[in-house]
């Protein structure tokens, strides 16, 4: 990839005279956030700085060196529709390309990247690199500088300050992090680099709250130690899928996976060594993520299983470091190594890097709006691992959110927001933002209740126009987005045109789908039987273009589930009549008597923003929301001029009013 003329300065200390002390938006953290949200702000015109701890490390992959997976596939395929970075960077440094769920509906099916970390961190450090508008800077941010309620810059470790218009906080698990195994802990934000100590009590001077979660990774092992002849192999894709839409993805020599399992001699060892995991010891107090459990907690949890499958993922091609995933545990080395040698294949493997806890502080994303801006610090947004969250995907999809609306901010333009009807990115900061995280927030596709429109496939129709319009998607992508829907356009009207009659021709093909053709049907007709795919439709009548593989299935989806799509999008219609209903902010909910106590409690803490996000906050009922409706309507009545609510809002909230009652 060819630089631009980036600008990049290592240490803070050199020529800090001709160092440039003021920028539109500052970024700080290095890491998936970071990367979207400082890409996101100079594509929209802001001077921008990310600072990260060590510009070495831009991008790196300290745990699962992947890229995908349920609900997560789901979130790169949105960032890359908005114009992001993260799917770029996976389909030019993939191992492996593996779609996962094939054999279920095409709302769960999701593809998944086993990644080259190595490649992976080069290619996106070379990209940041590359963007004109982007310097980046080595250095640890002490604390944030403010003036009132308004953030104006920060001051790094040696005395340094610099001024912004607006910050993004995306410091991942470095916020007072401490990495345990066993009993034995040090400071670190991952393994072999330095925390990022003194922030979290200026925040907390700030007047955030800050609480503490736990993540972990896996041992690494020596791929030449391995006897991998004795495992079952996880191929790649035959047919390539890529993540970006854009053009020209490199087409790379696959390189499997392999699958092991425990035994009950590694139950047995886990068992007998519980007392020695700082979970299970009282050590570590964070709270740990529960759809991925450390292999402790799946012994413990699921103890009527006599074995769970794992994984043996390569981190690169120019390594021979082997990645055991599924097995992450902050047990001591020694028992570790005994865990690993005790399942098939693994006999008499190494470990190269031990596995270990995290715990960090983070901020609950309840203190934050919807553009992941703090309710009580205007122009400071966050973003990332340290909002609660776990997972590089997730963090992307915070990250250029907050990136976008960090320069809105910065340009004095409106905020960016979707509606939760319009993405897995939006369902995510809304749960964020909405709901009280306890532990870290991991995207699956059950989050969503309305993952049949909200699916991989079509992540560029829901929101690359959102993207165009607010300037992140450029004239090539934007090109081939027209491209793509014209040629689905020009498809569903060859499909709606021809008609197929019966005929001995394709009786045996149709019968090996337990179909029959009685009567002349159009091609649409057929494609919207349950069992007849898009393949068979393609033989019968070949377009006259090269096979759609790509847009295919988008489009056979939207016919054979028409219907179901139909109600959901009428169901979306209905709910978002109460996301349209904005609450004042000088709501006082303590003094609505007729709340029950505990919604009272959690709508002053969370203050929503419309009555929608009210209704889904935990412990706020369908009675309360009532309460709230005719509340609002007396507020409407007594304030004539309310800038909040106009006579057809009374309206709406009396009919809505009404229909629930009914």
């Amino acid at each position: 990839m060819p630089f631009l003329g980036a600008k990049v300065v290592l240490y803070d200390f050199i020529l800090p005279i001709q160092m440039k002390t003021r920028y539109d938006v500052i970024v700080i953290g290095g890491g998936h956030a970071g990367i979207e949200a400082a890409h996101a702000a100079c594509k929209l015109g802001c001077e921008t700085l990310l600072l990260a701890v060590n510009l070495d490390t831009i991008g790196a992959m300290p745990c699962n060196p992947a890229v995908g997976g349920p609900g997560k596939s789901h979130l790169v395929k949105e960032v890359d529709a908005l114009g992001g970075v993260m799917a770029i960077a996976a389909d030019a440094t993939y191992l492996q390309m593996r779609t996962l769920n094939m054999s279920r509906g095409p709302a769960v099916q999701s593809l998944r990247a086993q990644s080259d970390k190595r490649e992976y961190s080069a290619f996106m450090k070379q990209f940041m690199e590359s963007l004109p508008k982007l310097t980046l800077r080595q250095g640890m941010v002490k604390k944030l500088l403010t003036d009132e309620q308004r953030v104006t810059g920060v001051e790094l470790a040696f005395g340094e300050q610099i001024e912004a218009r607006s910050v993004v906080l995306s410091a991942g698990t470095f916020l007072e992090g401490t990495i345990w195994i066993g009993q034995e802990t040090m400071p670190a934000g991952r393994a072999g680099e330095f925390p990022a100590t003194g922030l979290s009590a200026m925040l907390k001077a700030l007047g955030f709250q800050m609480g503490r979660l736990k993540t972990g990774t896996p041992p690494r092992l020596d791929g030449r130690t391995i006897n991998f002849n004795e495992l079952p192999v996880v191929p790649g894709d035959e047919k390539l899928q890529f993540f970006s839409n854009l053009k020209n993805r490199p087409v790379l020599e696959q390189v499997p996976c392999h699958q092991t399992r425990t035994t009950e001699r590694t139950h047995e060892i886990i068992r007998q060594n519980l007392h020695l995991s700082p979970m299970y010891s009282g050590l570590i107090h964070g709270i740990g993520p529960r759809y991925c459990p450390s292999i402790e907690d799946k012994i413990v949890r699921f103890s009527d299983k006599d074995s769970h499958n794992l994984f043996l993922e390569p981190e690169g091609r120019s390594t021979y470091e082997i990645y055991l995933q599924g097995c992450s545990t902050s047990l001591p080395i020694a028992v570790q190594q005994e865990i690993v040698n005790s399942m098939p294949g693994l006999e008499n493997a190494v470990m190269v890097r031990p596995a270990y806890a995290v715990e960090y502080d983070f901020l609950p994303a309840i203190q934050f709006d919807h553009s992941l801006m703090a309710k009580e610090l205007n122009g400071f947004f966050a973003a990332g691992q340290m909002l609660g969250t776990s997972g590089y995907e997730e963090a992307a999809a915070q990250g250029i959110m907050a990136g976008i609306n960090a320069a809105l901010y910065a340009l004095d333009r409106p905020f960016f927001t979707l509606p939760r009807s319009s993405s897995y990115l939006a369902t995510l900061i809304d749960d964020l933002v909405s709901k009280e995280i306890a532990e870290p927030y991991r995207m699956m596709t059950s989050r969503s209740e309305y993952r049949l429109l909200l699916r991989q496939d079509n992540a560029d129709s829901r929101l690359t126009p959102a993207g165009r319009e607010i300037g992140l998607v450029d004239d090539e992508r934007w090109a081939i987005f027209n491209e793509k829907y014209e040629a689905i356009a020009t498809e569903r009207k060859r499909l709606n045109s021809i008609r197929i009659n019966p005929c001995e021709e394709w009786h045996n093909e149709l019968a090996l789908y337990g179909e029959e053709l009685k009567q002349a049907a159009s091609l649409t007709e057929l494609l919207r039987r349950p069992k007849l795919p898009y393949s068979l439709i393609e033989k019968m009548r070949p377009a006259n273009a090269a096979s759609p593989f790509l847009w295919a299935l988008e489009l056979e989806t939207e016919i054979k589930y028409a219907g179901y799509i139909e109600r959901q999008k009428s169901q979306i219609s209905q709910l978002e009549k109460l996301d349209g209903v904005r609450l004042p902010t000088e709501i006082s909910y303590q003094s609505l008597s007729n709340l029950s106590k505990e919604a009272r409690e959690k709508l002053e803490r969370i203050k929503p923003a419309t009555l929608g996000q009210a209704s889904r906050i935990a412990g706020v009922s369908p009675a309360d929301i009532s309460v709230l409706l005719v509340s609002l309507e007396i507020i409407r009545r007594n304030s004539v001029n309310s800038r909040h609510f106009s006579s057809e809002d009374g309206q709406k909230m009396i009919i809505d009013s009404q229909c629930r009652a009914g």
